[in-house]
């Protein structure tokens, strides 16, 4: 198995790989075959975890443990710099994340799936864009989701869908700073802004998986249903752990469905060229130690 990710190779969608980030409760994938572990640093550090690397169905798949195999590192410390770019040094292209939610909805229920369309961001202390330090881009984040890859992980869902599990298609997920979960009072303010879930790692991602050109979307496994509903136990560590096992084993059946149709269409998507019409600052004046950072994703652009 080619583990380069090479520059020369890296718009042949025919050789893309797809990438898996796992979060709360799910750090690795069983069915990988021809499996190795890569160990990279980066321009931003060293990736949150050593990056698996196997076939599935057809198509390479890279998959990494966003807050490390043992979950050492809470929100604020994940290195999202180093994840994204080492995903696309990769030759990943097509990126699902899955992560653990709270519910703001009622008709959202622990244990459902939800594909999200849209972002709140509320965080503080995360990196926003890997173009700084003497170069500018602006990304448009109207559309913060890949609709052919959420598309595609919707169909894969219904197919599969147990009874008791419900797909929501659609919604707005606020991320918050953590590592704390909300107040009640914060809870009911994100409600009364017509969010559906509440995450701490998304956002960041999206933003980064798009300035690298990669088509994201987001599995969202919803394990309570945060503070606000008083009906119901407030969300504790325990409560979060138990139905994320619950959870885990049904978003491999999903990854691995969507990696089977992934690897049979190949899909292309607006955010593999996200940065045509990006770039503000002529590459003349970018400072060398800076355009040799972001060359992954702009070589094309700049030759």
């Amino acid at each position: 198995m080619n583990i380069s990710g090479t520059q020369s190779d890296a718009y042949d969608f025919t050789k893309a790989r797809l990438g898996i980030i796992g979060g709360s409760g799910l750090y690795r994938i069983d069915d990988l075959e021809n499996l190795a572990e890569l160990s990279l640093d980066t321009p931003y550090g060293k990736p949150s975890n050593k990056l698996l690397i196997g076939s599935l169905f057809g198509i390479e798949v890279v998959f990494l443990a966003r807050h490390g195999e043992n979950h050492t590192l809470n929100p604020s410390e994940i290195p999202y710099k180093a994840n994204i770019w080492a995903l696309r040094s990769l030759n990943v292209r097509w990126l699902i994340s899955a992560s653990a939610v709270g519910s703001l909805k009622e008709n959202i229920k622990p244990c459902d799936i939800v594909i999200p369309d849209q972002f709140i961001d509320r965080t503080h202390q995360r990196p926003l864009t890997f173009f700084t330090d003497g170069v500018v881009a602006h990304i448009s984040m109207a559309n913060p989701f890949c609709e052919i890859l959420s598309q595609i992980l919707s169909d894969e869902i219904y197919r599969i869908l147990t009874k008791g599990k419900k797909l929501h298609i659609g919604g707005t997920y606020l991320a918050m700073e953590g590592p704390a979960f909300s107040t009640r009072a914060e809870s009911n303010l994100y409600r009364n802004w017509g969010c559906s879930i509440i995450g701490m790692t998304n956002h960041t991602e999206a933003r980064l998986a798009k300035e690298a050109e990669i088509a994201y979307s987001s599995l969202s496994m919803v394990t309570d249903y945060d503070c606000w509903n008083q009906t119901c136990e407030n969300v504790s560590v325990e409560m979060v752990i138990n139905n994320l096992q619950e959870n885990a084993n049904f978003a491999k059946s999903i990854i691995s469905a969507a990696a089977r149709r992934i690897s049979s269409s190949r899909p292309s998507s607006p955010f593999h060229d996200s940065l045509k019409n990006a770039l503000v600052t002529q590459k003349e004046h970018v400072p060398g130690t800076t355009k040799r950072k972001i060359n992954l994703f702009t070589s094309k652009y700049w030759l």
